[in-house]
């Protein structure tokens, strides 16, 4: 579909150049740009609505990242973007394909400094071991064809002139929706490299820590349904909170409140988790299926360590994301 972009504009640009002996053909050749420029391929950038850390402003936890890298098979990120969801994930951003790593306080605070570790291994290990959907031209690729598939959509309601334009892009709209189909299923087998990020996980922090974050997976919709009370009981002052402040301490009574949950659930929860395919998302192989994969491999011992000095370095990198995070919480979570 880029190659098609491409065309149209080049397309565009003979027929105003050349098509001036004409009226018609130097409007159809505009047309043509201007739908070239809306469906021109697309990188994806850094958020403009979340804290993004660059090395100058948190240089211990990027040298951690660094370590961590290497350990794996590969190199660091340029940035770091914080969060409030549940959740981690490596993408690349830009032109120059820069390694961004985004890290959700709604993961990371109820993770301990062992399971923080093994979640960097799992994340890093993505960029070690080759991520399709992450590659510049096929990520592109998917970008455009979603975007083709938007503009292609027919009116929901449509006129007498919206039907014809429906039927007339009917062809186009097909072809459009078969070929994300079909890149979509080719590069859906990627998501078995999830079991070569969990062994880097096991790898880097051991494969009793990357068992314990893979079953901290299955309580990410707590961590969400609890985030969302405190932004309720924030905002409507139940039970005497205000909203002014209710985000100091918010994490820490995150951390509380999954750390309070029994094993007996855990184990209901993977007991459910292998019943019904649980998975993070729909990119992502079952979690049973991980864990299994985890812990009936070859047990290995944590190559890494996080020690007092270099956690409590990282929590004050980390201290105006946090709070920023913490009010973004508070202030839009209810919605």
């Amino acid at each position: 579909m880029n190659g098609i972009t491409f065309a149209l504009a080049v397309a565009g640009v003979l027929l105003v150049v050349l098509g001036w002996s004409t009226v018609v053909q130097p409007l159809v050749g505009a047309v043509l740009i201007v739908l070239a420029v809306v469906l021109r391929p697309r990188f994806a950038s850094l958020p403009d609505n979340e804290p993004v850390l660059q090395r100058a402003d948190a240089p211990r936890l990027f040298a951690l990242i660094d370590e961590v890298a290497a350990a794996v098979g590969t190199t660091g990120v340029h940035a770091v973007v914080i969060g409030p969801d549940a959740n981690a994930s490596v993408t690349l951003v830009g032109i120059r394909q820069r390694r961004v790593l985004y890290l959700d306080l709604g993961l990371r605070e109820i993770l301990s400094p062992p399971q923080r570790l093994a979640l960097l291994g799992h994340e890093l290990g993505h960029y070690a071991n080759g991520d399709l959907r992450r590659a510049k031209n096929v990520g592109s690729a998917l970008r455009s064809l979603a975007l083709w598939c938007y503009m292609l959509a027919p009116e929901p309601s449509p006129t007498f002139l919206e039907r014809f334009a429906n039927l007339l892009l009917a062809p186009p709209r097909w072809a459009a929706r078969g070929l994300l189909a079909l890149l979509d299923g080719l590069t859906m087998r990627t998501s078995q490299r999830e079991y070569l990020a969990d062994r880097a996980a096991a790898r880097i922090a051991s494969s009793e820590t990357a068992v314990e974050l893979l079953d901290l997976l299955l309580v990410t919709d707590a961590v969400d349904i609890e985030l969302r009370r405190e932004s309720v009981l924030a905002q409507t002052g139940i039970g005497g909170r205000s909203r002014r402040d209710a985000w100091d301490g918010l994490w820490e009574r995150l951390a509380a409140h999954v750390g309070s949950v029994p094993e007996r659930e855990y184990e209901r929860l993977r007991r459910v988790s292998a019943l019904r395919g649980h998975s993070v998302d729909s990119t992502h192989p079952p979690t049973h299926a991980r864990r299994q994969c985890v812990s009936e491999g070859e047990p290995r011992p944590a190559l890494m360590t996080l020690d007092d000095d270099t956690s409590a370095a990282i929590a004050t990198e980390l201290a105006a994301a946090r709070k920023r995070v913490a009010q973004q919480v508070i202030r839009d979570f209810a919605g």
